[in-house]
């Protein structure tokens, strides 16, 4: 389980610990599809991906923003997550290997809850950003 972060021990700058998943693959990205309901056939059918002039399936937007919740999630519980945003900067191929990072970037108090602000990215094998974010958690 995870613990709430304590507001005086977090200080600016502090890195989460990062995530390193799996190659990302295509049988992942059908389960994604039945469980997402996201049946989009650029994320499973090759023809179809290459018909567009993509040179193969690619994964949903929403399975990488998926990443940056596991991260989050595993820094604070979802019941103190108050914030997740994100912005798509690239497609994540198969077959990418995907480290998701982060780190504190801010400490506030705000209508009397203590928070923590985050910066989250999911970063490919090349060290390319695919998808960039921020977070807010509460403290304890």
């Amino acid at each position: 389980m995870t613990t709430v972060p304590k507001f005086d021990q977090v200080k600016v700058g502090d890195e989460l610990k990062s995530l390193v998943l799996p190659p990302v693959s295509r049988h992942q990205l059908a389960l994604y599809c039945g469980g997402s309901g996201d049946h989009n056939p650029i994320h499973v059918d090759l023809d179809f991906a290459k018909k567009f002039g993509f040179k193969d399936v690619f994964a949903h937007g929403m399975l990488s923003m998926a990443f940056l919740g596991r991260l989050v999630t595993s820094y604070a519980p979802n019941s103190k997550v108050r914030k997740l945003g994100t912005r798509f900067t690239s497609i994540t191929w198969v077959g990418d290997v995907i480290t998701v990072s982060g780190k504190v970037t801010g400490k506030r108090e705000e209508n009397g809850e203590k928070l923590i602000d985050l910066e989250v990215k999911c970063t490919n094998q090349n060290g390319q950003d695919t998808l960039q974010g921020h977070a807010t958690v509460a403290a304890a």
